[in-house]
Protein backbone atom coordinates (compact mmCIF):
# COMPACT_ATOMS: atom_id res chain seq x y z
CA UNK A 1 0.00 0.00 0.00
CA UNK A 2 0.71 3.71 -0.37
CA UNK A 3 -0.19 7.03 1.36
CA UNK A 4 0.70 10.70 1.12
CA UNK A 5 1.28 12.97 3.50
CA UNK A 6 -1.17 15.26 4.09
CA UNK A 7 0.04 17.07 7.66
CA UNK A 8 2.55 20.05 7.52
CA UNK A 9 5.08 17.40 9.34
CA UNK A 10 5.24 13.66 10.44
CA UNK A 11 7.29 12.21 12.90
CA UNK A 12 9.33 9.05 11.85
CA UNK A 13 10.02 7.41 14.43
CA UNK A 14 12.40 3.77 15.62
CA UNK A 15 9.20 2.05 17.14
CA UNK A 16 5.59 1.65 17.73
CA UNK A 17 5.36 4.05 20.19
CA UNK A 18 4.99 7.97 20.53
CA UNK A 19 7.82 7.47 23.39
CA UNK A 20 9.76 6.20 20.71
CA UNK A 21 13.42 8.49 19.58
CA UNK A 22 11.96 10.70 16.75
CA UNK A 23 15.08 9.85 13.32
CA UNK A 24 13.58 11.86 10.94
CA UNK A 25 9.93 13.75 9.85
CA UNK A 26 8.05 13.30 6.93
CA UNK A 27 7.21 16.67 4.82
CA UNK A 28 3.66 17.54 3.22
CA UNK A 29 3.42 15.65 -0.03
CA UNK A 30 5.91 13.04 0.27
CA UNK A 31 4.79 9.55 -0.58
CA UNK A 32 5.28 6.14 1.38
CA UNK A 33 4.82 2.75 1.32
CA UNK A 34 3.06 0.55 3.85
CA UNK A 35 5.76 -2.02 4.63
CA UNK A 36 3.76 -3.69 8.08
CA UNK A 37 0.82 -2.52 10.18
CA UNK A 38 0.34 -2.97 13.85
CA UNK A 39 -2.69 -1.33 15.19
CA UNK A 40 -2.57 2.13 15.29
CA UNK A 41 0.80 1.98 13.66
CA UNK A 42 2.57 1.52 10.32
CA UNK A 43 6.27 0.71 9.62
CA UNK A 44 7.01 2.64 6.63
CA UNK A 45 9.41 3.58 3.39
CA UNK A 46 9.63 7.14 2.91
CA UNK A 47 9.53 7.03 -1.29
CA UNK A 48 11.47 10.70 -1.14
CA UNK A 49 14.91 9.03 0.42
CA UNK A 50 14.33 5.35 1.16
CA UNK A 51 14.36 6.39 4.86
CA UNK A 52 12.33 4.27 6.88
CA UNK A 53 10.53 4.28 10.67
CA UNK A 54 7.29 3.76 11.66
CA UNK A 55 4.32 6.93 11.77
CA UNK A 56 0.55 7.42 13.35
CA UNK A 57 -1.63 6.17 11.01
CA UNK A 58 -3.64 8.10 11.69
CA UNK A 59 -1.21 11.08 10.25
CA UNK A 60 -1.01 9.96 6.63
CA UNK A 61 -4.07 9.58 3.90
CA UNK A 62 -3.66 6.03 2.44
CA UNK A 63 -3.89 6.29 -1.61
CA UNK A 64 -5.82 3.49 -4.29
CA UNK A 65 -3.93 1.73 -6.55
CA UNK A 66 -4.65 4.50 -9.28
CA UNK A 67 -3.88 7.31 -7.40
CA UNK A 68 -0.68 5.98 -5.97
CA UNK A 69 0.64 5.45 -9.66
CA UNK A 70 -0.60 9.29 -10.27
CA UNK A 71 1.18 10.51 -7.38
CA UNK A 72 4.11 8.76 -7.31
CA UNK A 73 5.13 9.04 -10.81
CA UNK A 74 4.66 12.87 -11.56
CA UNK A 75 7.37 15.50 -10.84
CA UNK A 76 6.20 17.61 -8.05
CA UNK A 77 6.57 21.32 -7.28
CA UNK A 78 8.69 21.62 -4.23
CA UNK A 79 8.24 24.62 -1.45
CA UNK A 80 10.98 27.16 -1.55
CA UNK A 81 11.16 29.05 1.88
CA UNK A 82 11.00 28.06 4.95
CA UNK A 83 7.19 28.11 5.56
CA UNK A 84 4.57 28.89 3.48
CA UNK A 85 0.79 29.87 4.00
CA UNK A 86 -2.28 27.72 2.30
CA UNK A 87 -5.79 27.43 2.92
CA UNK A 88 -7.64 24.15 2.59
CA UNK A 89 -11.06 23.22 1.16
CA UNK A 90 -12.72 24.31 4.03
CA UNK A 91 -11.24 27.36 3.71
CA UNK A 92 -8.56 26.96 7.28
CA UNK A 93 -5.20 27.80 7.41
CA UNK A 94 -2.38 25.36 6.63
CA UNK A 95 1.51 26.11 6.87
CA UNK A 96 3.36 23.91 5.42
CA UNK A 97 7.33 23.90 5.86
CA UNK A 98 9.83 24.02 3.24
CA UNK A 99 10.96 21.05 1.04
CA UNK A 100 7.20 19.93 1.00
CA UNK A 101 6.13 18.55 -2.17
CA UNK A 102 3.00 19.56 -4.35
CA UNK A 103 1.66 17.47 -6.39
CA UNK A 104 -0.63 17.65 -8.78
CA UNK A 105 0.43 21.60 -8.37
CA UNK A 106 -1.34 24.05 -11.25
CA UNK A 107 -3.19 27.80 -11.02
CA UNK A 108 -1.77 28.04 -7.31
CA UNK A 109 -3.92 25.06 -6.07
CA UNK A 110 -2.25 21.65 -4.77
CA UNK A 111 -4.99 18.67 -5.53
CA UNK A 112 -5.08 15.45 -3.34
CA UNK A 113 -7.76 13.31 -3.96
CA UNK A 114 -10.79 15.50 -3.13
CA UNK A 115 -8.78 18.20 -0.76
CA UNK A 116 -7.80 21.20 -2.99
CA UNK A 117 -4.95 23.37 -1.21
CA UNK A 118 -4.59 26.96 -2.30
CA UNK A 119 -1.00 28.64 -1.58
CA UNK A 120 -0.65 32.26 -0.90
CA UNK A 121 2.15 32.84 -3.53
CA UNK A 122 3.52 30.82 -6.45
CA UNK A 123 7.06 32.52 -6.36
CA UNK A 124 7.47 30.64 -3.66
CA UNK A 125 7.62 27.11 -5.71
CA UNK A 126 9.81 25.81 -7.84
CA UNK A 127 10.70 23.07 -10.04
CA UNK A 128 13.94 23.17 -11.80
CA UNK A 129 17.47 22.38 -10.20
CA UNK A 130 19.57 25.14 -8.83
CA UNK A 131 23.39 26.19 -8.61
CA UNK A 132 25.69 26.28 -5.57
CA UNK A 133 25.18 30.21 -4.52
CA UNK A 134 21.46 29.76 -4.60
CA UNK A 135 21.95 26.28 -2.57
CA UNK A 136 23.56 28.41 -0.27
CA UNK A 137 20.58 31.04 -0.29
CA UNK A 138 18.56 28.24 0.90
CA UNK A 139 20.17 27.25 3.55
CA UNK A 140 20.71 30.72 4.59
CA UNK A 141 17.11 30.98 5.39
CA UNK A 142 16.95 28.40 8.34
CA UNK A 143 19.68 30.78 9.96
CA UNK A 144 18.88 30.71 13.87
CA UNK A 145 16.53 27.31 13.67
CA UNK A 146 17.49 24.82 16.73
CA UNK A 147 18.88 21.82 16.18
CA UNK A 148 16.74 19.13 16.60
CA UNK A 149 17.55 15.55 16.15
CA UNK A 150 15.60 14.09 13.56
CA UNK A 151 14.37 17.74 12.48
CA UNK A 152 13.82 19.03 9.15
CA UNK A 153 12.24 22.03 9.02
CA UNK A 154 12.73 26.06 10.40
CA UNK A 155 11.07 24.91 13.57
CA UNK A 156 13.97 22.53 14.45
CA UNK A 157 16.67 20.30 12.29
CA UNK A 158 19.52 18.77 11.99
CA UNK A 159 23.05 18.85 9.90
CA UNK A 160 22.08 16.28 7.75
CA UNK A 161 18.16 17.52 7.68
CA UNK A 162 19.58 21.03 6.60
CA UNK A 163 21.88 19.54 3.79
CA UNK A 164 19.42 16.81 2.24
CA UNK A 165 16.52 19.43 2.70
CA UNK A 166 17.76 22.44 1.06
CA UNK A 167 19.31 20.23 -1.99
CA UNK A 168 16.10 18.46 -2.36
CA UNK A 169 14.43 21.84 -2.72
CA UNK A 170 17.44 22.42 -5.95
CA UNK A 171 16.22 18.92 -7.20
CA UNK A 172 18.93 17.09 -6.15
CA UNK A 173 18.29 14.02 -3.52
CA UNK A 174 20.12 12.62 -1.28
CA UNK A 175 20.33 10.12 1.92
CA UNK A 176 19.15 11.40 5.23
CA UNK A 177 21.95 10.34 7.27
CA UNK A 178 25.17 12.12 7.01
CA UNK A 179 27.04 8.91 6.90
CA UNK A 180 25.16 8.07 3.21
CA UNK A 181 25.41 11.30 2.19
CA UNK A 182 29.49 11.20 2.09
CA UNK A 183 29.45 8.53 -0.53
CA UNK A 184 28.05 11.16 -3.12
CA UNK A 185 29.61 13.23 -4.77
CA UNK A 186 33.37 13.80 -6.11
CA UNK A 187 36.50 14.55 -3.63
CA UNK A 188 37.45 17.83 -3.30
CA UNK A 189 41.43 17.02 -3.06
CA UNK A 190 42.21 20.85 -1.26
CA UNK A 191 39.97 22.76 1.29
CA UNK A 192 41.31 26.30 -1.41
CA UNK A 193 39.36 24.74 -3.86
CA UNK A 194 35.95 24.50 -2.31
CA UNK A 195 32.95 26.48 -3.44
CA UNK A 196 29.29 27.75 -3.05
CA UNK A 197 27.36 24.70 -2.26
CA UNK A 198 30.21 22.02 -1.61
CA UNK A 199 29.56 19.87 0.92
CA UNK A 200 31.77 19.19 4.42
CA UNK A 201 31.77 16.13 6.17
CA UNK A 202 33.08 15.27 9.65
CA UNK A 203 34.32 12.58 11.55
CA UNK A 204 34.62 11.83 15.22
CA UNK A 205 37.36 9.54 17.71
CA UNK A 206 36.52 6.46 15.90
CA UNK A 207 36.54 7.81 12.02
CA UNK A 208 32.98 7.47 12.13
CA UNK A 209 31.10 10.41 9.84
CA UNK A 210 28.77 12.24 12.15
CA UNK A 211 28.56 15.89 10.99
CA UNK A 212 28.07 17.48 7.83
CA UNK A 213 27.57 21.14 6.48
CA UNK A 214 27.67 23.55 3.17
CA UNK A 215 29.99 25.22 2.08
CA UNK A 216 29.46 29.06 1.60
CA UNK A 217 33.13 29.38 -0.16
CA UNK A 218 36.70 28.14 0.98
CA UNK A 219 36.80 29.04 4.49
CA UNK A 220 32.89 29.43 5.23
CA UNK A 221 31.05 26.90 6.28
CA UNK A 222 26.73 27.17 6.91
CA UNK A 223 25.58 24.01 9.62
CA UNK A 224 23.54 22.68 12.33
CA UNK A 225 25.00 22.75 15.77
CA UNK A 226 23.10 24.14 18.69
CA UNK A 227 21.27 26.00 15.65
CA UNK A 228 21.68 26.57 12.02
CA UNK A 229 24.90 28.94 11.96
CA UNK A 230 27.54 30.27 9.88
CA UNK A 231 31.22 29.43 11.02
CA UNK A 232 34.74 29.70 10.00
CA UNK A 233 36.35 26.60 8.35
CA UNK A 234 40.05 25.29 7.81
CA UNK A 235 41.79 22.24 7.24
CA UNK A 236 41.68 20.67 10.11
CA UNK A 237 37.56 21.72 10.97
CA UNK A 238 35.08 24.07 12.11
CA UNK A 239 36.22 27.01 14.49
CA UNK A 240 33.66 27.50 17.26
CA UNK A 241 32.93 31.76 16.84
CA UNK A 242 32.21 32.29 20.37
CA UNK A 243 35.38 30.40 22.06
CA UNK A 244 37.68 29.93 18.75
CA UNK A 245 38.20 26.39 19.42
CA UNK A 246 37.95 23.30 17.38
CA UNK A 247 34.25 21.98 17.54
CA UNK A 248 34.59 19.24 14.27
CA UNK A 249 37.05 17.02 12.61
CA UNK A 250 37.21 17.54 8.96
CA UNK A 251 37.30 14.07 7.26
CA UNK A 252 36.77 15.13 3.47
CA UNK A 253 35.03 17.86 1.11
CA UNK A 254 32.80 16.51 -2.06
CA UNK A 255 30.96 18.47 -4.78
CA UNK A 256 27.82 17.48 -6.42
CA UNK A 257 26.84 20.54 -8.45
Amino acid sequence: MTGIVTLPLVPLRISDSELSEMTSQLLFGECIEILEIRENWLSIRNLSDNYSGWIDRKMIKILSDNQAISYVNIAPYCVSVPLLNCKNSSGENVIIPGGSLLPAFTGGKCKIDDEIFTVESGEQIISKPVNGDQICNLAKQYLNAPFLWGGKSIFGIDSSGLVQLVFSIGGIYLPRDSFHQVECGQVIDFLSEAKAGDLAFFENTDGEIVHVGIMLNNNQIIHSSGSVKIETIDYQGIISTPNGKYTHKLRVIKRLI
